[in-house]
């Protein structure tokens, strides 16, 4: 069993949403004690809070909270008598803490030698990860867990599919297919970024195939050709891959908002299930 504060440590580093589920308050006999924790996200739970139907009651409650976009707190009383179908008879006081998802979609096209160096370091960022390439064969063995591969013969489909506000990175081995990618992400018209892999002779031509298909000069902007950061120079897969990570992680700390505490549940009423003895 994976135990809720390593998972936790994951979730965040990862920018995923989760439920912290803890029992805060009991009253007579009750299949855990005070303390108790679980985690909660869409898709698995971590650690328990003494299973049978109040679990089961508190997943779903989470998952709820799991659609909300913003961080929230809320307390829930339950009963272990015949509405929960429990024979313990006691009483529990539940505090859910939703912390949601702060982790960036981004689009990485292309699976060679800059990208395969790239994709570790990006699994271990808040960025949720879609890498896309055409070719089976060009993809590692081992893909971080956090990393969603797509194996597809459109790449250029998984653009007009893409989140409003993601990143997207064009690393892929044809220059056709890198302008098709762009061009597709320009008309869209709101991508969080649009980053190219290539030279400046490689800007210029594409900059000058947007102008002609009539693209103004403020949508042509959007595209960072060569992407990465100017003052980390260098050729190596490694320096173009730390470079462009940088890149990326400067713009979603760009983006961050001030620190906002989760919105206040009823203190009062967890103060009294707290003295609940």
């Amino acid at each position: 069993m994976i135990r809720w504060a390593e998972q936790v440590a994951a979730l965040q580093r990862q920018g995923c949403a989760f439920v912290m589920v803890t029992i805060i308050g009991t009253r007579g006999s009750t299949p855990r004690e005070t303390g108790s924790k679980m985690v909660v996200t869409a898709e698995q739970t971590y650690d328990t809070i003494g299973g049978g139907h109040l679990e089961f009651k508190a997943i779903a409650r989470a998952r709820e909270l799991l659609l909300g976009e913003q961080d929230s707190q809320t307390l829930e009383q339950y009963p272990l008598g015949a509405s929960l179908g429990q024979c313990c008879g006691g009483h529990v006081s539940v505090l859910f803490e939703h912390f949601a998802a702060s982790a960036k979609p981004l689009l990485v096209f292309g699976a060679g030698h800059v990208a395969k160096v790239l994709i570790p370091i990006l699994s271990e960022l808040p960025v949720r990860v879609k890498w896309v390439d055409s070719r089976a064969e060009q993809f590692p063995e081992h893909i971080p867990s956090q990393v969603e591969k797509c194996l597809t013969d459109d790449p250029v489909g998984e653009v007009t599919q893409a989140a409003s506000g993601s990143y997207m990175l064009v690393l892929t081995h044809n220059h056709q297919l890198d302008y098709e990618l762009t061009e597709t992400a320009l008309k869209r018209g709101d991508m969080g970024f649009i980053g190219v892999i290539g030279s400046d002779t490689k800007a210029r031509r594409f900059r000058q195939r947007l102008a002609h298909r009539q693209f103004i000069e403020a949508d042509i902007a959007k595209m960072t050709c060569p992407v990465g950061l100017a003052d980390i120079p260098g050729k190596r897969p490694m320096e173009v891959a730390v470079s462009i990570a940088g890149q990326m992680i400067a713009l979603y700390q760009a983006e961050q908002p001030a620190s906002v505490s989760p919105a206040a549940a009823d203190w009062s009423e967890i103060k009294r299930a707290l003295e609940v003895e």
